[in-house]
């Protein structure tokens, strides 16, 4: 039992501490319903899905993303965990560039993991107290209660940033139903700057904050399952098939961020060495390769499609 405020803050140091040693790079805790800025977050993805700036993505629509009440009844708190996924190994010099979120192993199977380790931990330490995980499956709205738990704030290009570790980590959640002593809310640090928008070569970044999916390369190489990719994309690739990583590239926060040299973020030797010969991959090596990534989502008639349309833009030799 969680009585005394001492209490609440001895067991959520240790809830952080724990998260930690579980393997995540960053960890805060928010209370529900949260601050006034969830209730801003909420409004502003009501104005994006108002203008359809979720293009296909429809999933963005359930009702629980803007309610956390309607996901975990009972709940009080919420635990945010940033998994960093930059590694020294990450390559993008080659023809065809996959985004470095998902050159290693499916995030959403690492992160659950660590979670669910966490929750064994609860178990024994907070027995009257439930959870319920969430990765970016999960109808929240994840980076609004990321930077209401103090782990980052949401920048001009709508990644959830942190001063230590950039925009390169993915996030992680537990919702609890123990009131536990909560985080500052973490400010904005973009300031003035605008690189994120003015280096994104389809200009999907359409107002601080906003990003125009059917603009956004990431979108179409990745969500979009059109038979072909927009003229306006095409010309734009520059060789990017799974993803995009410019304006997390060109982010000022991102230039001298830890890297975490483990096996979890090791990239694939396929992606490193991904090449037009992929072409000619059946279906089988494909599911081979894509195995335990998070790219499976790329079906492989749309890396064939994504590679077909950089080559249009392209002159390499065979």
């Amino acid at each position: 039992m969680i009585d005394t405020i001492q209490e609440k803050k001895y067991i959520s140091k240790k809830l952080k501490e724990r998260a930690i040693f579980e393997g995540f790079t960053i960890a805060g805790i928010a209370s529900i319903p949260g601050s006034s800025r969830i209730k801003l977050r909420t409004n502003a993805l009501e104005r994006w899905l108002s203008n359809n700036h979720h293009a296909e993505m429809k999933w963005m629509e359930a009702e629980k993303r803007r309610n956390i009440d309607l996901l975990f009844k009972d709940a009080k708190s919420v635990l945010s965990v940033g998994f960093a996924y930059i590694n020294s190994q990450n390559n993008n010099n080659n023809f065809l560039k996959v985004a470095k979120f998902g050159q290693g192993e499916d995030y959403h199977k690492v992160i659950h993991k660590k979670l669910k380790n966490i929750g064994k931990w609860i178990n024994l330490e907070i027995p009257d107290c439930r959870w319920k995980i969430c990765v970016d499956t999960s109808p929240l709205l994840e980076k609004a209660w990321a930077e209401e738990a103090g782990i980052g704030w949401i920048g001009k290009n709508s990644n959830l940033i942190s001063k230590k570790n950039g925009s390169w980590f993915t996030l992680g959640f537990m919702i609890l139903t123990k009131d536990l002593i909560p985080d500052k809310p973490h400010q904005s640090l973009c300031g003035k700057c605008d690189i994120c928008i003015e280096s994104c070569p389809t200009k999907a970044i359409v107002e601080p904050f906003v990003i125009k999916s059917d603009l956004c390369i990431a979108y179409h190489t990745i969500e979009s399952r059109d038979k072909t990719i927009p003229k306006i994309i095409e010309k734009n690739l520059d060789g990017w098939v799974a993803g995009c990583d410019i304006c997390q590239d060109v982010c000022p926060w991102n230039k001298s961020v830890p890297y975490n040299n483990n096996s979890e973020t090791k990239p694939k030797n396929w992606i490193k060495n991904l090449d037009i010969e992929s072409l000619n991959w059946d279906d089988k090596t494909w599911k081979e390769n894509l195995q335990g990534t998070t790219l499976k989502r790329i079906k492989p008639w749309m890396w064939k499609r994504n590679i077909q349309a950089n080559l249009k833009n392209k002159e390499i030799g065979v």
